[in-house]
């Protein structure tokens, strides 16, 4: 991964609202990932090398945030939480449904998180951080299937564009 001439001079433009450079890890991680779609060794050891600090640095920053992929997800990545409300309300029911329909779906990669603070719509979905409550296993899987018709619009695996791919 190489960011291209126009992400690199928005990374330039970020590092700069720093007064560490250090400090834009996380945004150039984001940039990084909205572009490509996932965070790669490649894209770290870059990042390192625009705010100066080694690699492994990035690397620690980057792999304590589950929201930055550090492998290759599928276009829509939806979130089903388990935590408190969401497990009293089904929500291991609508992973469960989720995770079978799409097993071998290469566009779809369903995770489950800890707390996506809606608890008051439990249980609750992102896809690609868009959030969605009260949820049935099968409204959950009609949801993201409108996502893959087009009839919604995910904004990428960062909350941005999704930048590089289809």
């Amino acid at each position: 991964m190489a960011f291209t001439p126009d992400n690199l001079a928005r990374a330039q433009e970020i590092i700069a609202c720093y007064p560490r450079p250090r400090s834009a890890i996380l945004p150039l991680a984001h940039l990084a990932q909205d572009q490509d779609g996932w965070l790669g060794r490649e894209a770290m050891v870059e990042i390192a090398g625009l705010v100066g600090v080694t690699p492994a640095e990035v690397q620690g920053t980057c792999s304590f945030y589950t929201m930055l992929k550090r492998e290759p997800v599928g276009r829509l990545v939806v979130s089903v939480c388990t935590n408190v409300s969401c497990l009293v309300t089904g929500g291991p029911e609508v992973l469960e449904h989720l995770r079978a329909r799409y097993a071998t779906d290469d566009d779809v990669h369903v995770e489950e998180v800890e707390c996506l603070a809606a608890c008051g719509g439990a249980p609750c979905l992102q896809v690609n951080y868009e959030y969605h409550e009260r949820l049935t296993p099968e409204s959950a899987e009609e949801i993201v299937e409108s996502y893959r018709r087009g009839e919604r619009t995910a904004r990428g695996v960062s909350g941005g564009r999704v930048g590089g791919r289809a």
